[in-house]
């Protein structure tokens, strides 16, 4: 879970699963003469949407940090036993529903501790803790198992599906993460003939609020409006993670949407 603190206006939550729908609408709309169309266009976007759904059960009972009284955000969140269990489950489901989207989700978690297998220069997004033993056993076993479901399946295109997934998760990240600010992302691929390190820079420039110019423009209508869904909380701070679970529970979903042109 996204927490996003305001001294006027208490605390912004914007669920991984939020976050992850919010990817899913770039994907969506992702290609033009200068950039390719996400290929298998249903796979790619249906990994793109759901690709953090392995949060879902965190976001059933999200958790307080019993030292500060405040929600955990999201690189707080204990990494034990539980919470992988449920990174397991989300890739499982993927990959029973569509094998190839489940293949993309599981390299991209795979990848996070391993700095997206060095496939961006810039930014890093969030770079997680070194894997203990129990991670690094997730990680080997799910690993294993993508080598094994990769026979027959074309490497290139595969390679740069992976690519596109992590920028997109950048892109969301920069949504939901803080308001738009100056960035950029590097490298960005276009075509899929391209090999593993080619692609573009990727700015992003503020033109208001709520408005962000993308240059290159890489999608398919302009403008493109995207949606996000989060939870504000007047209170910061909680005495128990019962009181926290019922200011959450209770407090309804708004709705904000960005203009990229």
């Amino acid at each position: 879970m996204i927490v996003r603190n305001g001294s006027d206006r208490g605390v912004t939550l914007i669920g991984q699963t939020e976050h992850s729908r919010l990817v899913g609408q770039v994907a969506a709309h992702w290609g033009n003469r200068d950039f390719d169309s996400p290929a298998p266009y249903e796979s790619v976007v249906r990994a793109a949407t759901f690709h953090d759904y392995g949060w879902l059960r965190y976001e059933t009972s999200p958790r307080l940090n019993g030292e500060t009284g405040e929600p955990f955000s999201l690189l707080q969140v204990p990494l034990n036993t539980p919470q992988l269990a449920s990174y397991q489950w989300g890739l499982d489901w993927m990959s029973e529903i569509d094998p190839y989207a489940g293949m993309i989700v599981s390299m991209h978690r795979t990848g996070l501790w391993q700095n997206r297998y060095g496939t961006i220069e810039h930014p890093m997004g969030y770079n997680l803790k070194g894997p203990n033993a129990e991670i690094k056993a997730f990680i080997d076993r799910n690993e294993a198992r993508q080598k094994s479901a990769r026979a027959g399946i074309d490497d290139g295109k595969l390679s740069t599906n992976y690519r596109l997934m992590q920028v997109w998760d950048l892109l969301g990240l920069y949504f939901c993460c803080q308001e738009p600010y100056e960035d950029f992302i590097d490298p960005v691929p276009t075509r899929y003939s391209g090999g593993e390190k080619s692609g573009v820079k990727l700015t992003l420039k503020p033109l208001g609020p709520r408005k962000v110019k993308l240059d290159p423009y890489p999608l398919d209508v302009k403008p493109c409006r995207i949606q996000l869904t989060f939870k504000t909380l007047e209170q910061t701070k909680f005495a128990s993670e019962g009181e926290f679970r019922k200011a959450y529970f209770r407090a309804g979903p708004a709705l904000t949407e960005f203009e990229l042109v």
